[in-house]
């Protein structure tokens, strides 16, 4: 995999001093794009069209089959819109479930089922970001399903001048439930319970606010944890170092406005904790250890991946590195339940289990080699059950028992070798849901899982669909509408909420069926 980077053709630089060239409009998905908030540039048409649907299926939520609907119209007249694909056609309209990879016929069009999703919104930074993270706990409390949203981000960007580019720290408020367009005023029972102050919000449009922190050469990765009380952010530079920041300046200034603009004003430039340069050239592969507060494991593309361990005076770091793989470590997680154990993925095609305890010379203790056919991207540790998801180049995404990868030749209990069209960038497990996760990959779309699902008997006899039979019965939802997609995040305390971060900027969302 070529580092995850894009290749923006027109990147604004982030600016410290001027909080208007921050970020551009977040979009609503709403026709009421003739007004701009003042510290938003003008709204791009539709924000980046998102797709997304509820599929056909069986009638339960969880087992409802969902995945995108586009409409394929057929109109009389060529559209004024050059980007739009229309032609002249007698038949009447007709919706399709459109799966990535068909073909597109002239006269047919995607368009956005909005009915899919409980809450659909883009916002975009002046640069993109290749990395970003979710700062939880954020004191808002777990299971939160009521409307309004609030959530606080931490990104990196991807400026075309080194020394442009900075950590945003981000506040997302007034994050209210898409209406699709032309549906009907009227709220559901489940909506209406929220009372006024939720329907006052579903007028309002979201509010993003936030504080820039620089960062010397484009954050290729980041990871974010609370160690103690202090809200801590580990980065990787595209200029082979590793940095812990305190961000908690930043993160405070976001609730007050005032407080927030002297931010601006004083031009504060806040200094990493703590740098580690021992590495021999860039990576990506970062993680902190969610057992051991402080521990963090970061793996560069040399082959070779570095322990780190809290100190009185900041942070001690093994300089003899972890080295059984022979080619560029991608990925870096700890497990979730055992202390001093945690896995690699790397462009060797193995994936590997260490013990951080043992001499690192010694420390790989299980490895599954050719454990995809190309290189390995990403892994994502599952948080309730002892299974390992991993994705790569083959555009495959697996799953792995790790109570039996100690043999050699262990094959996944899972397999979807055939959705994605292009290699797998980002997986991660539901925090929410054991049986549930999230891929994202370069082929622009999101898909989520449920393991649990079955095909119906019913649904397999009597089903005639051609795009229905293509869909793996675990295929839950697919989201698609960005470009370059890079990282996909779920929320630890919104149930069912994702955050997204590509070339063309963020997305939140929330299906329907989740």
């Amino acid at each position: 995999m070529d580092n995850n980077k894009v290749e923006p053709e027109d990147e604004m630089d982030i600016e410290q001093a001027d909080d208007d060239d921050q970020f551009e409009d977040i979009d609503e998905d709403d026709d009421s794009s003739g007004e701009d908030d003042d510290d938003s540039s003008e709204e791009e048409e539709e924000g980046g069209v998102v797709l997304g649907g509820g599929g056909e299926g069986k009638q339960t939520k969880k087992q409802k089959l969902a995945k995108i609907k586009a409409e394929m119209k057929s109109k009389s007249k060529p559209a004024d819109d050059s980007s739009a694909s229309t032609s002249k056609k007698k038949d009447k309209s007709k919706k399709k479930a459109y799966l990535p990879g068909m073909l597109i016929a002239e006269g047919e069009s995607l368009i956005c089922d909005e009915s899919a999703y409980t809450t659909l919104h883009t916002f975009t930074t002046s640069a993109p970001c290749l990395s970003f993270d979710i700062i939880r706990p954020d004191g808002g409390g777990n299971d939160r399903t009521t409307f309004p949203l609030t959530s606080y981000l931490v990104s990196g960007t991807q400026a075309q001048r080194s020394h442009a580019n900075n950590l945003i720290v981000m506040k997302l408020s007034n994050v209210y439930k898409t209406k699709p367009k032309g549906s009907d005023d009227e709220l559901s029972d489940d909506e209406s319970d929220g009372g006024d102050e939720e329907d006052d919000a579903m007028t309002k449009k979201p509010e993003l606010v936030a504080a820039l922190v620089p960062h010397h050469g484009c954050v290729n990765r980041l990871k974010f944890r609370f160690v103690g009380e202090r809200p801590l952010v580990a980065t990787w530079s595209e200029l082979g170092k590793v940095s812990i920041w305190d961000i908690g300046v930043p993160l405070r200034v976001l609730d007050n406005g005032e407080h927030l603009q002297d931010y601006i004003k004083s031009k504060e430039k806040p200094k990493p904790l703590f740098t580690f340069k021992g590495h021999r050239g860039e990576g990506f592969a970062l993680d902190w250890s969610p057992t051991m507060p402080g521990v963090l494991a970061s793996g560069d593309n040399t082959k070779f991946i570095h322990i780190w361990r809290p100190h009185e005076s900041g942070w001690l770091v093994d300089q003899r590195p972890f080295s059984a793989h022979t080619a560029s470590v991608e990925d870096i997680q700890w497990s979730r339940s055992e202390q001093h154990v945690f896995a690699s993925c790397s462009v060797d095609k193995s994936i590997r289990i260490w013990d951080a305890r043992s001499p690192p010379n010694k420390g790989s203790m299980l490895c599954r080699p050719d454990a995809h056919a190309k290189d390995i991207n990403v892994i994502s540790w599952n948080g309730k059950d002892p299974f390992l998801a991993s994705g790569g180049d083959d555009c495959a995404l697996k799953v792995w028992d790790l109570r039996s990868f100690s043999s050699a030749t262990v094959d996944p209990v899972a397999e979807f070798s055939h959705h994605h069209k292009g290699p797998i960038c980002s997986v991660e497990w539901s925090p929410h849901e054991s049986s549930v996760l999230a891929s994202a990959g370069e082929d622009d779309q999101v898909a989520i899982w449920d393991l649990a699902l079955e095909k119906d008997a019913e649904e397999e006899g009597g089903g005639n669909d051609e795009d229905e039979a293509a869909v793996p019965p675990q295929l839950l939802f697919i989201h698609q509408g960005q470009q370059d997609i890079k990282e996909v995040h779920w929320h630890d305390q919104i149930p069912g909420v994702l955050f997204t971060t590509s070339a063309t900027g963020f997305n939140v969302l929330k299906p329907v069926n989740l």
